[in-house]
């Protein structure tokens, strides 16, 4: 099966494990998951030795990361750097393997920390730093129960076909957690162990948790500088309640796959429809339309824009933040508003 060319260039393999996991409920596979480029190999169980054995023996091993990769951060993005340079010195693949649903959303439900990107976005983004291959495992009662002995001898080693893994000190893997680096060194491995040093910035450790902590607080300037671009939000274009076309702002109304982690007038570029494209963005609850118990949407008013874009898949990218989110006396005063939003976002992003 031939690949096709995303219109950036970038190419990737994206080799999926799904241990029960129908990937098409998750992502779109009419959409050819992740984009048109990435060629996409589904297993429905674990992969057993002996079934896939003559396969594999004719097949390089891999250089893995092992993680979740929650927001794919500068700190993800150096780790899977270093896993690119070691397979190309010991003629490996460049690979990660990551896990749906996380293992800390299987075990704290509710509880778990609100993802930074959805499945697509973030397969999207290992893709981009040059990984070749991401092995996506579905983590259930039957994986949190295998012993980190098993996991490293049988599916790393055996299954996989680990030469070299790369891990960080933070990392747990195996029932009860009792893997890490530290079990690693201390037992004979069939690959080379290496270990990932934090990726600092100001004195702190760049981490997912430290994403999280920028945009509670709207600071997107931060957060961007933490995930090494700007942070965005995906979702296919859906047909809306058509207000703000009645009110001369037409605009893109986004299914969000994640609930938002930050709220608020934004200056957005997004991808996805061509060219790219500008304009401004609301995403809150609409409190002058909608009411107070409305459920947060994205709402995008591109420039110079009027084409039929629903069923589209975007990526929305937010800039810079314009103000906050609150409720006008009537709709005139609200257009007025918006009318100058959209002059302040221009002014942001030097569209004429």
């Amino acid at each position: 099966m031939g690949r096709r060319r995303q219109p950036d260039g970038l190419e990737s393999t994206a080799l999926i494990l799904a241990h029960g996991f129908d990937v098409r409920r998750h992502v779109s596979l009419d959409a050819a998951l992740m984009c048109s480029w990435c060629f996409v190999k589904i297993f429905r169980t674990l992969p057993v030795l002996s079934r896939y054995e003559s396969e594999r023996a004719r097949e390089k091993g891999v250089a893995l990361a092992l993680g979740n990769f929650d927001g794919v951060h500068i700190g993800h993005q150096a780790m899977m750097r270093r896993v690119c340079e070691a397979a190309s010195d010991l003629d490996l693949i460049p690979s990660v393997l990551t896990f749906q649903p996380s293992p800390r959303d299987y075990f704290m439900k509710a509880q778990a920390p609100r993802k930074l990107l959805s499945l697509r976005a973030k397969l999207n983004q290992i893709a981009r730093t040059g990984i070749e291959r991401t092995y996506l495992l579905r983590f259930d009662g039957r994986l949190a129960q295998m012993s980190a002995d098993i996991f490293a001898d049988v599916f790393l080693a055996k299954t996989m076909r680990v030469g070299w893994l790369l891990i960080s000190a933070e990392a747990k893997f195996g029932k009860g957690r009792q893997g890490n680096l530290a079990f690693l060194h201390g037992r004979k491995n069939a690959f080379v162990v290496e270990e990932m040093e934090a990726v600092m910035r100001h004195g702190q450790r760049v981490s997912s948790t430290a994403v999280r902590e920028a945009l509670s607080k709207n600071d997107i300037a931060e957060a961007a500088s933490l995930l090494g671009r700007p942070y965005s939000i995906d979702g296919r274009v859906r047909r809306g309640d058509r207000r703000g076309r009645m009110m001369g702002f037409p605009t893109l109304n986004l299914v969000m796959a994640l609930k938002p982690a930050i709220t608020g007038v934004f200056a957005v570029r997004v991808r996805g429809l061509g060219a790219m494209r500008f304009g401004v963005a609301n995403i809150g609850v609409r409190p002058t339309v909608a009411g107070s118990n409305a459920l947060p949407t994205l709402e995008v008013h591109l420039f110079d824009f009027a084409e039929d874009v629903y069923g589209h898949y975007v990526e929305v990218e937010f800039i810079r933040r314009i103000r906050d989110e609150m409720r006008f006396p009537n709709v005139d005063t609200l257009v007025d508003q918006i009318r100058q939003d959209a002059q302040k976002a221009r002014a942001i992003l030097q569209v004429g």
